[in-house]
């Protein structure tokens, strides 16, 4: 766990460096383009350059602890958020299989009564036409007789 910190450390330094070095070679950069006198260029260098140096000493000095602080909150959150979404995509999976199951308990069962009604249906049809069949032998029997 400490080697963690140490790395989120080192990266907070290193990228506030950077943002340092980089303010101060544009705020240098912007400095020689401007046209100003060479007395007045090298004060305003000279006290952007002190200005600069006091916010890096300030940073490193004893700020640093608010900078790791940054990462491991946010590294928390994500983490949380993260944490979150897997038991969300766990329930709605487990929600999913559910339904599955209920849908094929009741596909089983109505697949089961239009067989049984099907049936029902068959022997309907079949006494009906038995009936009929009786009928018309006793409808000739008295045409005949």
């Amino acid at each position: 766990m400490k080697e963690d910190s140490e790395v989120v450390n080192s990266y907070a330094k290193g990228f506030l460096l950077g943002a340092l070095v980089g303010g101060a070679v544009g705020a240098i950069t912007a400095l020689l383009f401007a046209p100003k006198p060479g007395r007045e260029l090298r004060d305003e260098l000279s006290y952007r350059s002190k200005d600069l140096l006091e916010k890096g000493q300030n940073l490193f000095g004893g700020q640093d602890n608010n900078a790791t602080h940054i990462p491991n909150d946010g590294k928390l959150q994500a983490d949380a958020v993260v944490r979150n979404a897997r038991e969300k995509a766990d329930d709605l999976l487990q929600n999913a299989e559910q339904m599955l199951r209920d849908a094929k308990s009741k596909a089983h069962t109505a697949s089961g009564s239009v067989a049984d009604g099907l049936n029902k249906f068959k022997d309907a049809a079949s006494a009906g036409v038995e009936a009929f069949k009786q009928e018309m032998s006793n409808v000739q029997s008295r045409s005949n007789g």
